[in-house]
């Protein structure tokens, strides 16, 4: 999507007069509610293909496979259920404000329609588009997402099931057990499954969720960062998945089990910390480091700032408003750069724009609909600060305006 295409968005939506000149900087001087109304664009531009398509049966014949040389058949076996689980963690919170009469509760009404027709769609084994969460490797990592997913939004992705649909999505979530997880983050997506199951109200595996954890609070380096497995890798990981799903995990088997009080306790002050560093990290201009794996996850890099503002557990010295204001700044950059949709509004590889160098041999089209989860803050009501308080410079551009500006410290557990 181009940038002309967003303020022709947005002047049909009344956020701008179409005599008006369009500048750079329009989001960082808008209102509170541009920024919605083109958080929502994007987050429905992403969905739409994809859940078209599902709802209907019909994903493995439209979605195109996009990936590395000599990858498609593998990648065949598991992107489809990469596409779904990864937008629906991302998608989740805002469907779970519900359907209201208002523009944007009518279109979260088609939207939720959506997802619950295509989860039916993606554990019924007699559908076109069954999806498979068992074989390989990959498919538990989705499933762990599409876990994720439901806990986000319990209500519209689990409460409103029917009977039917809810024993295939469990009997699917059991069947990815047979995977056995990887000895660094992965140890996570096994985690998350159980703490599905516990919400579920079915069985669940203490072990599986005390290892997680336990490893996890082993691999911590400090300043509220953990190692990806015994080793610290500088990318987004911490991010993409490490610190979101030890926040969700625990938060959910606390309430099973009163021991991991402590636990996640001490979870959530590392991740507040984590929170101010990456809203440190976006620049200026609303970039940031191209570092490590997985960056054609695009703006899926920062879920964990997203959910901490979702949450309401930024930092004090980090107020809601900056986080919304250089989010949107990030999320326009790369959301406007040519070549992040084919002619048919899926996405293609990717960090700013197409570029299919830049992925692993893991990356296929279905991996990048992890950029969603960078919305995550769509579940806060409009009136909440995130959303109704004006717009605020994110400390990167207080600093580099020549501002000044308190120290920053480490974490010291």
């Amino acid at each position: 999507m181009k940038r002309r295409d967003v303020f022709k968005y947005l002047s049909l939506a009344g956020l701008l007069p179409l005599s008006g000149k369009a500048t750079a900087s329009v989001f960082a001087a808008a209102e509170p509610t541009n920024h919605r109304e083109y958080w929502v664009h994007v987050l429905t531009t992403i969905s739409s293909p994809l859940l078209e398509s599902l709802s209907k049966g019909e994903l493995k014949k439209n979605m195109p496979v996009e990936c590395k040389p000599g990858m498609k058949a593998n990648r065949e076996e598991v992107t489809y259920l990469e596409a779904f689980g990864r937008l629906m963690a991302g998608l989740a919170p805002w469907l779970e404000l519900g359907a209201d009469n208002s523009k944007e509760g009518k279109q979260r009404k088609h939207f939720i329609e959506l997802a619950q027709k295509s989860l039916k769609m993606a554990v019924d084994p007699k559908s076109p588009d069954f999806m498979n969460f068992a074989k390989g490797y990959q498919p538990l990592v989705d499933a762990a997402f599409l876990a994720h997913a439901i806990l986000r939004a319990p209500n519209v992705l689990w409460k409103q099931l029917d009977q039917t649909t809810k024993r295939q999505l469990v009997e699917a979530m059991k069947s990815s057990r047979e995977i056995t997880p990887w000895y660094n983050n992965w140890l996570l997506f096994s985690g998350m499954v159980e703490a599905f199951l516990a919400f579920a109200g079915e069985d669940w595996d203490q072990m599986r969720v005390d290892l997680t954890i336990k490893k996890h609070m082993e691999w911590y380096v400090g300043d509220g960062m953990y190692g990806d497995g015994p080793q610290f890798h500088w990318d987004y990981y911490n991010s993409y998945v490490i610190q979101p799903m030890m926040v969700d995990i625990l938060k959910e088997v606390v309430k099973h089990r009163k021991r991991y009080e402590k636990t996640y306790e001490i979870v959530m002050k590392r991740a507040t910390r984590y929170a101010a560093i990456q809203e440190k990290l976006i620049s200026p201009e609303g970039t940031f480091p191209a570092i490590g794996r997985s960056l054609p996850y695009r703006f899926g890099a920062f879920q964990h700032l997203s959910q901490m503002a979702l949450q309401h557990h930024l930092p004090e010295s980090v107020k809601p408003a900056q986080v919304r204001c250089a989010l949107t700044a990030v999320i326009e950059r790369m959301f406007e750069a040519d070549g992040v949709f084919d002619s048919n509004g899926w996405l293609k590889i990717g960090f700013v724009g197409h570029q299919p160098d830049i992925a692993e041999s893991y990356i296929s089209t279905g991996s990048l609909y992890l950029c969603s989860v960078g919305l995550l803050a769509l579940g806060l009501p409009e009136n909440d600060p995130f959303w109704a308080d004006p717009a605020t410079d994110w400390t990167a551009k207080t600093i580099w305006g020549g501002t000044n500006y308190p120290a920053d410290h480490a974490l010291k557990d």
